[in-house]
């Protein structure tokens, strides 16, 4: 163990306990000691209570000239719906690493949306013996980024529809004379995020009297087509019934009725921004740049058109700081940002890295989880994240399980709330060879980036030897730098040093630069086919609806962004039944949208919801309070 004051020695049960009941039973020490440890004194951190803490972001400009850690990526082979245990294994390495390894690391997690802690998933604190804890803090408010989101994702919403509402009942001149009314001498001024408009419309003057008519009416009149509005609202709960609904039916809104949504709170662009801005000025650039539909001439309208990308960054102010925490053997964890990995870019934020990058130093490690397989999340860390952080990752970890190896090698259905089928709890070597196809996809695409690939094998008390053993020989035969059995789950970090001694010699042996899978003055097509061969297509197909919003993009000067798939995370390919690594396919992309602001154009491949159900027996059933002591029970 290592000499650390913050680290526990765990007292393993077996068969392991429920996560909440470990969760439970460890006594976290004070975010303050985390925090010591880190190097970090108490001008650099806001508490939020007795185990979280905002680290603040002047953090980065002191440490600025100190050399940065070992930077791992974990992601997966595609998974079952069970999930294969990536942030399980990303909380274990980092407990290995550690509190066994003696080495200096940070944890880097999204925080969990309330939808599936409530829905079917449950949490995402990680498993077993391998946990961020106070693990019922972690799934529930945290520090509250996911709330500050909803509310200015919400505003926004607002402010567009009453824009709407309040353009078609004035004139252009007493329009402009509310937007800019005169003080009491009679003199008129723009406020400041008026300015941004003007510069955009090519109007230099500073004084709103003396603007033309011709500009009074292109400054004040956004116009907006309500057939062209993509912003939603949004909240952080499953609940398919706002998947499709009329606003404006009150008799005040005057007939203006219109159609639309309401998305999970982590669908959110404002999530997608949080996740990859830089700095509080760039998140302030970003928010003001969101675009949330056209004018009725096709002219993009933005945050900042409607006056309100200032106010969004006040609401955002405070989440822009990673929140740390601890895992159950007390290493450092920074929580941070949460967007959802199949339809935005599954992966946390890029000011958390930073951070923690600096924090370990030169032979230190942080360890960052990207969503799903690593055909989704580790292509976006790359092609997405990298590219905005500027960072290099040395190793990229894929989390293989023999349950979903035997699924891609033509094994039974898993379905989330019912028994595994009787293939999945005995051995056939056969069937785990067979799925191995899957896994070797990854690993070459992957490696393809030019960093070390080490495979973890997260092991479950049902595996047989020969079946992990064809697991590893089918990892090394596929170019994996190392592929390595885990039981983390079991033994917390003491089940993962062998991972965590592989991934420091994959580190430290890695020689080459980042390879991009495409660059960026590629058009939008030519991105989509060279990440959609990545999958194993043979082409893609475009719907008309596809067509022209490729055209408008690229017509209003968005054609220069990164990529982000939104597609199923079950399959290579758009069909989620279609498992192992099917080839040949055509990729069909049904829909192409923007998120601006973040800086992505998302193509849909076949049907992806934005707002999730709830299931026949929700999570919500096994959650209460222990009214005697306060403490959480249920949470899974």
């Amino acid at each position: 163990m290592s000499s650390s004051t913050t680290m526990r020695k765990l007292e393993v049960v077996s068969p392991v306990p429920a996560d909440i009941d470990i969760a439970n039973s460890i006594e976290p020490v004070h975010i303050s000691q985390i925090a010591k440890e880190l190097n970090l004194s108490p001008n650099h951190y806001d508490l939020y209570g007795k185990y979280k803490a905002k680290v603040l972001l002047s953090v980065l400009d002191e440490l600025q000239g100190s050399q940065d850690g070992y930077y791992v990526v974990v992601g997966g082979i595609t998974p079952t719906p069970l999930g294969e245990g990536k942030s399980t294994t990303t909380v274990g390495l980092c407990q290995a690493l550690g509190a066994f390894l003696d080495k200096k690391v940070v944890t880097c997690l999204r925080q969990p949306s309330q939808g599936p802690t409530f829905g079917i998933k449950g949490g995402a604190a990680g498993g077993g013996y391998s946990q961020v804890i106070p693990m019922d803090e972690f799934n529930l408010h945290l520090t509250g980024d996911i709330h500050a989101i909803t509310a200015a994702n919400n505003l926004l919403a607002a402010a567009i529809d009453t824009r709407i509402f309040h353009e078609s009942t004035q004139s252009d001149k007493a329009l402009f004379n509310r937007l800019c009314p005169p003080n009491k001498e009679g003199k008129r001024s723009f406020c400041d995020v008026m300015f941004r408009r003007l510069k955009k419309l090519g109007i230099s003057k500073t004084n709103p009297d003396d603007l033309t008519p011709e500009e009074v009416n292109k400054f004040a009149r956004l116009d907006i087509d309500p057939n062209s509005i993509t912003w939603r609202r949004v909240m952080d709960i499953n609940d398919r019934f706002l998947r499709k609904i009329t606003i404006g039916q009150g008799p005040d809104e005057k007939g203006m009725v219109r159609e639309t949504a309401f998305d999970i709170s982590v669908a959110s662009e404002i999530m997608a921004v949080l996740a990859l801005t830089t700095s509080l000025a760039d998140m302030r650039e970003r928010l003001g740049k969101m675009v949330i539909g056209n004018s009725k001439s096709g002219d993009p309208v933005t945050a900042d058109d409607l006056g309100v990308g200032g106010a969004l960054t006040v609401l955002m102010k405070d989440a822009i700081h990673p929140t740390l925490m601890q895992t159950l053997e007390g290493t450092p964890v920074l929580v941070h940002a949460g967007p959802f990995a199949n339809i935005a870019h599954g992966n946390s934020s890029i000011v958390a890295d930073k951070i923690a990058l600096k924090l370990v130093g030169p032979g230190g490690f942080v360890v960052t989880e990207a969503g799903f397989g690593a055909d989704i999340g580790t292509e976006k860390f790359m092609n997405i994240k990298c590219r905005y952080s500027g960072l290099t990752p040395q190793c990229a970890i894929i989390v293989a399980t023999i349950r979903a190896l035997k699924m891609h090698g033509g094994g039974p259905a898993v379905v989330a709330g019912k028994p595994l089928d009787h293939a999945y709890l005995t051995e056939n070597v056969a069937l785990v060879e067979a799925g191995c196809v899957n896994m070797s996809r990854h690993i070459s695409n992957t490696k393809s980036y030019g960093v070390n690939v080490v495979v973890a094998i997260n092991k479950f008390s049902t595996d047989t030897e020969a079946e992990l053993n064809a697991v590893r020989s089918a990892a090394l035969a596929a170019g994996a730098y190392d592929a390595v059995i885990c039981t983390h789950h079991a033994h917390g970090g003491k089940g993962a040093v062998d991972l965590g001694i592989a991934v420091q010699k994959a580190c430290e042996n890695v020689a080459q630069p980042l390879k991009f899978l495409y660059p960026l003055d590629l058009g939008i097509k030519e991105k989509i086919e060279a990440i959609a061969k990545s999958y194993g297509a043979s082409g893609v197909e475009y719907s008309e609806q596809a067509e022209k919003q490729i055209e408008m993009y690229s017509k209003q000067g968005f054609s220069g962004l990164p990529i982000c798939m939104a597609k199923t995370q079950y399959s290579f390919s758009d069909n989620a039944a279609a498992k192992g690594a099917p080839s040949g396919f055509v990729l069909p992309i049904r829909d192409v949208r923007a998120s601006i602001g973040a800086g992505f154009i998302y193509p849909l491949v076949g049907t992806m919801s934005t707002m999730p159900g709830l299931p026949t027996r929700p999570c919500f059933y096994d959650i209460d309070i222990d009214t005697t002591t306060g403490k959480v029970i249920g949470l899974s």
